[in-house]
């Protein structure tokens, strides 16, 4: 029984979520495209040390030095799995950390709005800004489906609701950092599914940058958890 649009006051937040989502979410497509899956899925599981970079800065929320050193650990993760090269190669990796910039930014938002708007409300926004933002280049660059690309896109977009509505639902009632670890089990799926499907094995300087990112999480997540 309740209004799609929001309060009014808490519209331009939950546009602006809506908008850095999508955008979020665009990179990530990219970076899926131009990368193997487990590197692409981990780049953009950075976004919770994102998250903390805009909560601090945004929320007001404190960051510890334990925190600090997280962060520049995941960092230092990251540069294992980018392997910058300093050519054009390393584009869809660049992407990549700048969807987890823009997911960063946009979880901010959904914790910010978590007490203000119902996480459907939340959720809505989000879906409604992407689709009307896509669909234009849906209709110019259309190409005729066949019944499993179709059936394919159909159970992503089910599986990704469900997720979103998971994730969004969890930020509301915890915090950022304390989730960070439970997200990263992504990566393992995103592994066995691409490895079954596509035959992709990771180098070992992504798995150092895998360890290295969870590991951090990890330290960051156990950190909150002992404080609470």
């Amino acid at each position: 029984k309740q209004k799609p649009w929001g309060k009014k006051e808490n519209r331009k937040y939950l546009i602006l979520r809506g908008v850095i989502g999508t955008i979020g979410l665009v990179c990530y497509f990219y970076c899926i495209d131009n990368m193997i899956l487990a590197d692409s899925s981990m780049l953009n599981k950075m976004h919770p040390f994102f998250t903390i970079i805009f909560a601090v800065s945004f929320l007001k929320e404190d960051i510890s030095p334990i925190q600090i050193f997280s962060l520049i650990l995941s960092f230092i993760g990251a540069l294992f799995i980018i392997k910058p090269k300093f050519d054009m190669s390393v584009i869809p990796a660049l992407v990549g950390v700048a969807s987890a910039a823009f997911s960063g930014a946009a979880y901010t938002l959904v914790r910010f709005l978590g007490n203000k708007e119902k996480n459907y409300t939340i959720v809505f926004y989000f879906s409604f800004i992407s689709v009307i933002s896509i669909l234009p280049f849906m209709i110019f660059i259309y190409k005729p489906l066949n019944m499993f690309q179709l059936l394919i896109l159909l159970m992503s977009g089910v599986f990704a609701s469900i997720a979103q509505f998971s994730l969004t639902y969890a930020y509301k009632i915890v915090q950022a950092s304390e989730i960070s670890i439970y997200n990263y089990s992504n990566v393992i799926f995103s592994q066995i599914i691409a490895f079954i499907i596509w035959q992709e094995i990771p180098d070992v300087y992504s798995f150092i940058g895998y360890v290295l990112i969870i590991g951090s999480s990890y330290i960051a997540y156990n950190y909150m958890k002992k404080r609470n």
